[in-house]
């Protein structure tokens, strides 16, 4: 691999998300605060949406790491479960003793009691789902039913779904109209602008141990952000490949030749951004030959 190549200690651009390579980028402090304030306040429905790749998972790391202590986090990574599934997976997140056979009454009794021993702790509890929109319908609604269980005066569980555009869509039809009213707070993360990009190659090259001289010249990272449209995940994925292949070359600065070979060689960037990269390197190529014209003929 190329880590002793470029002077690494870790890979600077795989998938997972690694908390310890978290950028405080606008978009992701906006969403954070937020967060918190809705936390704070004890709204019962919190919603982040974001497009595949955009960080919704990291952040939802970044969450569950920085939440305040008096608050009990009950997390559901992959919520297409049922809505028994459901109730059972918030049980077990929660403590909740259980039976293999047991119903619905009973079980969603348990978990209120667990609620309300929590709630006279002095604690808080969320429900925090990642990729909540591939919640079936009928959990949307045993998800709605969980947020009836409160007190006089506050809500005994809130809950924050993390999911892509398809979950408003879902939120829009008529039958999850209540559900979609008790969302008080929500937030949609954007993809990251060219500077952005800039910003985030460079801080996960030093999170990496980078020291070396600039790897990604600021065209090259323009020309990323163009060919990526900004998503981190889509980022992450040509850098590493970029790395490699100059590795593979034994290079120590990355090229346009080695992203046109990167995104060559990935299916998810759109036919459209290869051919707005491909047209970028031409236009460049005609302004080296127009400058060279100027500086031998004209002058």
């Amino acid at each position: 691999m190329y880590l002793y190549h470029f002077g690494l200690g870790e890979l600077p651009f795989t998938l997972t998300p690694n908390t310890n390579f978290y950028l405080p980028m606008t978009m992701h402090d906006e969403a954070l605060a937020v967060l918190s304030t809705a936390l704070q306040t004890g709204e019962g429905f919190i919603k982040v949406v974001g497009e595949v790749g955009t960080g919704k998972t990291l952040l939802c790391r970044k969450l569950l790491n920085e939440i305040p202590e008096h608050f009990v986090t009950a997390y559901i990574p992959n919520p297409y479960l049922n809505p028994d599934e459901l109730r059972r997976a918030v049980a077990v997140e929660l403590g909740v003793k259980q039976a293999q056979r047991m119903s619905v009454q009973l079980l969603t009794q348990r978990i209120q009691t667990r609620l309300l021993e929590l709630h006279s702790q002095g604690h808080s509890v969320v429900l925090i789902l990642d990729e909540a929109q591939a919640l079936p319908e009928d959990s949307l609604e045993a998800l709605r039913l969980f947020t009836n269980l409160e007190t006089e005066t506050r809500k005994l569980l809130q809950v924050v779904l993390f999911a892509q555009p398809e979950l408003d869509e879902r939120l829009a039809k008529t039958e999850f109209r209540q559900l979609k009213q008790r969302i008080t707070f929500a937030y949609k993360l954007r993809a990251m602008n060219a500077h952005e990009v800039q910003q985030y190659i460079h801080h996960r090259l030093q999170v990496a141990g980078y020291k070396g001289a600039e790897l990604f010249p600021v065209r090259i990272c323009q020309n990323i952000a163009r060919v990526s449209q900004g998503v981190p995940r889509l980022v992450n994925v040509l850098c590493h490949k970029m790395l490699m292949l100059a590795y593979g070359e034994g290079h120590y600065k990355m090229t346009v030749k080695l992203l046109k070979a990167a995104v060559k060689d990935t299916e998810s960037i759109e036919q459209g951004s290869k051919i707005s990269l491909l047209a970028f390197t031409c236009l460049g190529g005609l302004s080296a030959l127009l400058l060279v014209y100027y500086t031998l003929v004209v002058k």
